[in-house]
């Protein structure tokens, strides 16, 4: 967690850096854009936050190992495969609720799939994906993207399994 944060301090002040020394108003641009897509996101921020420990208190970490644990083997698998299609909402939403359920016991396998189904076959995109790309599109890219997830699952599966 240090780390990432050392890293987007260290992109934030080179990107303030790189508009500082453009003969405009960039950098006060960057920071009124900045600031608010924080006020948009924010509320949905805090939702997603709280949604994160009712998942912790309510996922028991017997049944998640259950049903996606390291020991879930393909039935895992297929179901963080389903799960990730489902998500809703975007990166700060999701990787929170996923890593919610990856500390409460679900394995590597499942995770992965969950992860990649959700970037690769989100349902609840095909809404905004239809009206401008047609339903071929739509049709082509979930059937090309659906293995993707089980692929990536079972590697993971097998990386730890193994």
């Amino acid at each position: 967690m240090i780390e990432s944060t050392v890293i987007m301090i260290v992109i934030a002040l080179g990107m303030l850096a790189l508009t500082r020394s453009r003969a405009d108003d960039s950098a006060q641009r960057g920071i009124s854009l900045g600031w608010q897509t924080l006020k948009s996101t924010l509320p949905v921020l805090i939702l997603a936050f709280a949604i994160v420990g009712y998942v912790k208190v309510l996922a028991p970490q017997d049944m998640v190992q259950s049903w996606i644990g390291p020991d879930s083997g393909l039935r895992g698998v297929l179901i963080g495969t389903i799960a990730g299609m489902l998500l809703p909402g975007g990166p700060y939403v999701v990787f929170p609720l996923v890593a919610a359920l990856y500390h409460s016991g679900a394995g590597l396998g499942p995770t992965l799939a969950m992860i990649t189904s959700w970037s690769a076959l989100a349902l609840l995109t095909v809404s905004f994906e239809l009206p401008f790309m047609g339903w071929r599109f739509s049709i082509l890219r979930l059937s090309l993207g659906l293995f993707a997830p089980l692929i990536v699952g079972l590697i993971g599966w097998l990386f730890i399994a193994g």
